[in-house]
Protein backbone atom coordinates (compact mmCIF):
# COMPACT_ATOMS: atom_id res chain seq x y z
CA UNK A 1 0.00 0.00 0.00
CA UNK A 2 0.97 3.35 -1.16
CA UNK A 3 1.24 5.60 1.72
CA UNK A 4 -0.70 8.92 1.92
CA UNK A 5 0.97 12.49 0.06
CA UNK A 6 3.41 13.66 2.78
CA UNK A 7 2.73 11.32 5.18
CA UNK A 8 6.44 10.59 5.92
CA UNK A 9 7.23 15.06 5.56
CA UNK A 10 8.09 16.12 9.18
CA UNK A 11 5.74 18.32 11.18
CA UNK A 12 5.77 22.13 10.96
CA UNK A 13 5.53 23.87 13.71
CA UNK A 14 2.66 26.94 13.84
CA UNK A 15 5.06 30.09 13.27
CA UNK A 16 2.36 33.40 13.47
CA UNK A 17 4.94 35.33 12.38
CA UNK A 18 5.80 33.76 9.28
CA UNK A 19 3.94 35.38 6.04
CA UNK A 20 3.50 32.01 4.14
CA UNK A 21 1.75 30.46 7.95
CA UNK A 22 -2.00 32.58 7.59
CA UNK A 23 -3.55 29.81 9.53
CA UNK A 24 -1.09 29.86 12.88
CA UNK A 25 -1.04 34.09 12.38
CA UNK A 26 -4.90 33.96 12.55
CA UNK A 27 -4.96 31.81 15.36
CA UNK A 28 -2.01 33.82 17.30
CA UNK A 29 -4.30 36.93 16.07
CA UNK A 30 -6.99 36.03 17.89
CA UNK A 31 -5.87 34.97 21.36
CA UNK A 32 -3.41 38.06 21.32
CA UNK A 33 -6.59 40.36 20.85
CA UNK A 34 -8.64 38.34 23.57
CA UNK A 35 -5.78 38.77 26.07
CA UNK A 36 -3.84 42.35 25.12
CA UNK A 37 -4.89 45.22 27.54
CA UNK A 38 -6.71 48.27 26.33
CA UNK A 39 -5.94 50.84 29.10
CA UNK A 40 -2.73 51.91 30.58
CA UNK A 41 -4.30 50.72 34.10
CA UNK A 42 -4.65 47.43 33.36
CA UNK A 43 -0.56 47.55 33.24
CA UNK A 44 0.04 48.30 36.61
CA UNK A 45 1.07 46.38 39.76
CA UNK A 46 1.31 48.10 42.93
CA UNK A 47 4.73 46.64 44.62
CA UNK A 48 6.23 46.92 48.10
CA UNK A 49 9.66 46.89 46.94
CA UNK A 50 10.99 46.11 43.24
CA UNK A 51 13.99 44.71 44.64
CA UNK A 52 11.96 42.45 46.39
CA UNK A 53 9.01 40.99 44.72
CA UNK A 54 6.63 38.53 46.57
CA UNK A 55 5.66 35.85 44.27
CA UNK A 56 2.63 37.05 43.96
CA UNK A 57 3.87 40.63 42.36
CA UNK A 58 6.17 39.05 40.30
CA UNK A 59 3.61 36.44 38.78
CA UNK A 60 1.40 40.10 37.83
CA UNK A 61 4.57 41.81 36.61
CA UNK A 62 5.26 38.39 34.26
CA UNK A 63 1.45 37.93 33.76
CA UNK A 64 1.43 41.31 31.90
CA UNK A 65 4.84 41.20 30.19
CA UNK A 66 3.47 38.24 28.92
CA UNK A 67 0.32 39.29 27.12
CA UNK A 68 1.34 43.58 26.30
CA UNK A 69 5.40 43.22 26.09
CA UNK A 70 5.30 45.34 28.79
CA UNK A 71 4.30 46.26 32.23
CA UNK A 72 4.41 49.02 34.51
CA UNK A 73 4.84 48.93 38.71
CA UNK A 74 4.25 51.32 41.50
CA UNK A 75 6.20 51.39 44.58
CA UNK A 76 7.52 53.91 47.54
CA UNK A 77 10.00 56.17 46.06
CA UNK A 78 13.25 54.73 47.61
CA UNK A 79 16.22 57.19 46.78
CA UNK A 80 18.93 56.83 44.05
CA UNK A 81 20.10 53.60 44.52
CA UNK A 82 20.84 51.96 41.35
CA UNK A 83 20.65 48.28 42.15
CA UNK A 84 17.20 48.58 42.55
CA UNK A 85 16.35 48.24 38.87
CA UNK A 86 19.59 45.74 38.36
CA UNK A 87 18.09 43.40 41.94
CA UNK A 88 14.30 43.93 39.82
CA UNK A 89 15.68 42.43 36.49
CA UNK A 90 17.07 39.65 37.89
CA UNK A 91 13.90 38.64 39.42
CA UNK A 92 12.20 38.68 35.75
CA UNK A 93 15.45 36.50 33.92
CA UNK A 94 17.06 39.39 32.65
CA UNK A 95 20.75 39.10 33.78
CA UNK A 96 22.55 40.51 30.53
CA UNK A 97 22.77 43.98 30.54
CA UNK A 98 23.95 46.14 27.60
CA UNK A 99 26.65 47.70 29.21
CA UNK A 100 27.00 50.12 25.90
CA UNK A 101 29.59 53.17 26.36
CA UNK A 102 27.09 55.84 27.93
CA UNK A 103 26.06 53.27 30.49
CA UNK A 104 27.73 53.41 33.93
CA UNK A 105 30.25 51.31 34.89
CA UNK A 106 27.21 49.06 36.19
CA UNK A 107 25.57 48.99 33.55
CA UNK A 108 22.52 51.00 34.22
CA UNK A 109 22.05 54.46 32.71
CA UNK A 110 21.42 57.74 34.68
CA UNK A 111 18.49 59.49 32.29
CA UNK A 112 18.82 63.15 33.18
CA UNK A 113 19.51 66.42 31.35
CA UNK A 114 23.28 66.56 30.95
CA UNK A 115 25.02 69.54 29.95
CA UNK A 116 28.27 70.42 27.89
CA UNK A 117 31.54 70.62 29.78
CA UNK A 118 33.91 73.57 28.53
CA UNK A 119 36.12 72.40 26.33
CA UNK A 120 39.66 73.27 26.58
CA UNK A 121 41.22 76.03 24.53
CA UNK A 122 42.65 74.16 20.98
CA UNK A 123 41.12 70.61 22.02
CA UNK A 124 38.18 68.93 20.17
CA UNK A 125 35.38 68.82 22.26
CA UNK A 126 33.43 65.20 22.40
CA UNK A 127 29.80 66.09 23.34
CA UNK A 128 29.65 62.86 25.43
CA UNK A 129 26.08 62.34 26.34
CA UNK A 130 24.77 66.29 26.22
CA UNK A 131 24.87 65.10 22.43
CA UNK A 132 22.30 62.75 22.83
CA UNK A 133 18.22 63.25 23.33
CA UNK A 134 17.69 60.84 26.12
CA UNK A 135 19.81 63.29 27.92
CA UNK A 136 18.38 66.50 27.03
CA UNK A 137 15.03 67.46 27.70
CA UNK A 138 13.80 67.89 24.44
CA UNK A 139 11.21 64.99 22.70
CA UNK A 140 12.12 62.01 21.54
CA UNK A 141 10.00 60.58 18.91
CA UNK A 142 9.02 56.38 18.30
CA UNK A 143 11.98 54.03 18.73
CA UNK A 144 12.48 51.14 19.84
CA UNK A 145 16.18 50.96 22.22
CA UNK A 146 19.15 50.00 20.76
CA UNK A 147 18.52 49.73 16.93
CA UNK A 148 21.58 51.22 15.85
CA UNK A 149 23.61 47.71 17.50
CA UNK A 150 24.32 45.12 15.67
CA UNK A 151 22.23 41.80 15.24
CA UNK A 152 24.43 39.80 17.44
CA UNK A 153 23.72 42.97 20.79
CA UNK A 154 20.03 42.81 20.02
CA UNK A 155 18.56 44.69 22.88
CA UNK A 156 15.00 42.83 24.14
CA UNK A 157 14.22 44.12 27.32
CA UNK A 158 14.81 47.21 29.25
CA UNK A 159 14.06 48.59 32.84
CA UNK A 160 13.35 52.26 33.29
CA UNK A 161 12.83 53.27 36.70
CA UNK A 162 11.89 56.43 37.99
CA UNK A 163 13.82 58.59 40.73
CA UNK A 164 12.38 61.54 40.48
CA UNK A 165 9.88 62.98 37.33
CA UNK A 166 10.54 66.40 35.73
CA UNK A 167 8.49 69.29 36.84
CA UNK A 168 5.77 68.99 33.89
CA UNK A 169 5.57 67.09 31.03
CA UNK A 170 7.88 63.91 30.08
CA UNK A 171 5.15 61.41 29.21
CA UNK A 172 6.54 58.55 27.31
CA UNK A 173 4.34 56.74 24.80
CA UNK A 174 3.83 52.70 24.84
CA UNK A 175 2.77 50.19 21.93
CA UNK A 176 3.57 46.46 22.01
CA UNK A 177 5.51 46.02 18.92
CA UNK A 178 3.68 42.53 18.54
CA UNK A 179 0.25 45.11 18.00
CA UNK A 180 2.63 47.15 15.66
CA UNK A 181 3.12 44.12 13.68
CA UNK A 182 -0.92 42.56 13.75
CA UNK A 183 -2.18 46.56 12.50
CA UNK A 184 0.24 45.97 9.65
CA UNK A 185 -0.13 42.65 8.43
CA UNK A 186 -4.17 43.52 8.71
CA UNK A 187 -3.32 46.24 6.61
CA UNK A 188 -1.18 44.97 4.20
CA UNK A 189 1.00 41.94 4.28
CA UNK A 190 3.25 43.53 2.14
CA UNK A 191 4.13 45.91 4.61
CA UNK A 192 5.42 43.25 7.03
CA UNK A 193 7.53 41.55 4.28
CA UNK A 194 9.37 44.90 3.23
CA UNK A 195 9.93 45.59 7.10
CA UNK A 196 11.41 42.16 6.86
CA UNK A 197 14.24 42.85 4.07
CA UNK A 198 17.31 41.96 5.46
CA UNK A 199 18.55 45.31 4.61
CA UNK A 200 15.50 47.70 5.30
CA UNK A 201 16.80 50.04 7.47
CA UNK A 202 20.48 51.12 7.97
CA UNK A 203 22.05 53.26 10.67
CA UNK A 204 25.30 54.96 9.08
CA UNK A 205 28.32 54.50 10.90
CA UNK A 206 28.92 57.04 13.97
CA UNK A 207 32.50 58.51 13.62
CA UNK A 208 33.92 60.89 16.26
CA UNK A 209 37.31 62.28 16.25
CA UNK A 210 38.94 59.03 16.84
CA UNK A 211 37.26 57.69 13.89
CA UNK A 212 34.30 55.12 13.30
CA UNK A 213 33.06 54.63 16.96
CA UNK A 214 30.71 52.49 15.79
CA UNK A 215 30.09 50.96 12.34
CA UNK A 216 26.76 51.41 9.94
CA UNK A 217 23.96 48.84 11.27
CA UNK A 218 21.75 47.02 8.28
CA UNK A 219 18.85 45.02 9.15
CA UNK A 220 15.02 44.33 8.90
CA UNK A 221 12.91 46.33 11.37
CA UNK A 222 10.95 42.72 12.10
CA UNK A 223 12.71 39.98 12.80
CA UNK A 224 12.16 36.40 14.40
CA UNK A 225 14.62 35.42 16.97
CA UNK A 226 16.05 31.88 16.33
CA UNK A 227 15.77 30.46 19.87
CA UNK A 228 12.20 30.75 20.91
CA UNK A 229 10.73 32.32 18.51
CA UNK A 230 9.50 35.36 19.71
CA UNK A 231 9.29 38.80 17.38
CA UNK A 232 11.67 41.55 17.62
CA UNK A 233 11.45 44.95 16.11
CA UNK A 234 14.32 47.79 15.61
CA UNK A 235 13.14 50.86 14.66
CA UNK A 236 13.29 54.60 14.85
CA UNK A 237 11.21 57.58 13.54
CA UNK A 238 14.05 59.85 13.11
CA UNK A 239 14.54 61.63 10.01
CA UNK A 240 18.23 61.91 9.88
CA UNK A 241 21.21 59.55 10.00
CA UNK A 242 18.84 56.78 8.98
CA UNK A 243 18.40 55.03 5.84
CA UNK A 244 15.73 53.08 3.88
CA UNK A 245 15.83 51.18 1.55
CA UNK A 246 15.24 52.66 -1.32
CA UNK A 247 11.83 51.43 -3.05
CA UNK A 248 8.28 51.67 -3.21
CA UNK A 249 7.76 48.48 -1.12
CA UNK A 250 9.15 49.61 1.84
CA UNK A 251 8.49 53.54 1.15
CA UNK A 252 4.82 52.72 1.50
CA UNK A 253 5.12 50.30 4.68
CA UNK A 254 7.43 53.13 6.77
CA UNK A 255 4.78 55.90 5.60
CA UNK A 256 2.06 53.14 6.56
CA UNK A 257 3.64 52.11 10.10
CA UNK A 258 3.94 56.27 10.61
CA UNK A 259 0.09 56.51 10.20
CA UNK A 260 -0.13 53.89 12.83
CA UNK A 261 2.23 55.24 15.33
CA UNK A 262 0.46 58.90 14.95
CA UNK A 263 -2.98 57.81 15.35
CA UNK A 264 -5.57 56.77 18.37
CA UNK A 265 -5.33 53.26 18.39
CA UNK A 266 -6.52 51.70 21.79
CA UNK A 267 -2.98 49.88 21.96
CA UNK A 268 -1.42 53.18 22.19
CA UNK A 269 -0.71 53.89 25.85
CA UNK A 270 0.21 57.46 27.84
CA UNK A 271 2.30 57.51 30.86
CA UNK A 272 4.17 59.88 32.79
CA UNK A 273 6.24 58.03 35.39
CA UNK A 274 6.39 59.38 39.03
CA UNK A 275 9.47 58.56 42.04
CA UNK A 276 9.06 55.16 42.58
CA UNK A 277 7.42 53.74 39.46
CA UNK A 278 8.89 52.06 36.61
CA UNK A 279 8.40 50.17 33.15
CA UNK A 280 9.49 46.66 32.52
CA UNK A 281 9.18 45.70 28.59
CA UNK A 282 10.21 43.70 25.63
CA UNK A 283 11.67 46.78 24.37
CA UNK A 284 8.57 47.85 22.86
CA UNK A 285 7.76 51.38 20.51
CA UNK A 286 8.22 54.03 22.96
CA UNK A 287 8.59 58.01 23.00
CA UNK A 288 9.18 60.85 25.27
CA UNK A 289 7.48 64.30 25.18
CA UNK A 290 9.73 67.31 26.23
CA UNK A 291 10.03 68.35 29.66
CA UNK A 292 10.50 71.22 31.82
CA UNK A 293 12.89 70.27 34.89
CA UNK A 294 12.85 71.99 38.50
CA UNK A 295 16.48 73.17 38.64
CA UNK A 296 16.64 72.01 42.64
CA UNK A 297 15.57 68.55 41.63
CA UNK A 298 15.69 67.52 37.93
CA UNK A 299 14.25 64.41 35.89
CA UNK A 300 16.29 61.28 36.58
CA UNK A 301 15.49 57.70 35.37
CA UNK A 302 17.60 55.13 35.85
CA UNK A 303 17.91 52.51 32.66
CA UNK A 304 18.79 48.85 32.34
CA UNK A 305 18.67 47.84 28.70
CA UNK A 306 18.96 43.66 28.62
CA UNK A 307 20.07 40.71 25.88
CA UNK A 308 17.16 39.10 27.51
CA UNK A 309 13.73 38.66 27.72
CA UNK A 310 11.64 38.90 30.47
CA UNK A 311 11.06 35.26 31.72
CA UNK A 312 7.75 33.44 30.96
CA UNK A 313 5.20 33.22 33.94
CA UNK A 314 5.16 30.82 36.35
CA UNK A 315 3.49 27.47 34.92
CA UNK A 316 3.92 27.91 31.00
Amino acid sequence: MNPLPGADAPHRPSNPFDLDDEAGYRRWRAVKLAAHPTRVDDLVVDVADPGRLTTAERRALLERVARANMAVYRGPALGEDKAIAIRLGRQLGLLRLDRHWLADEDGVSRITVEHHAPAAAAAPRSPGRAGFIPYTDRPIKWHTDGYYHPAGQRIRAMILHCVRPARTGGVNALLDHEMAYLMLRDIAPAHVRALMAPDAMTIPARVDEGGVARAAQAGPVFSVDAHGGALHMRYTARTRSIAWRDDAATHAAVACLEQLLASSAPWIFHIRLAAGMGIVANNVLHDRSGFVDDPAAPRLLHRARYLDRAAAPDGH
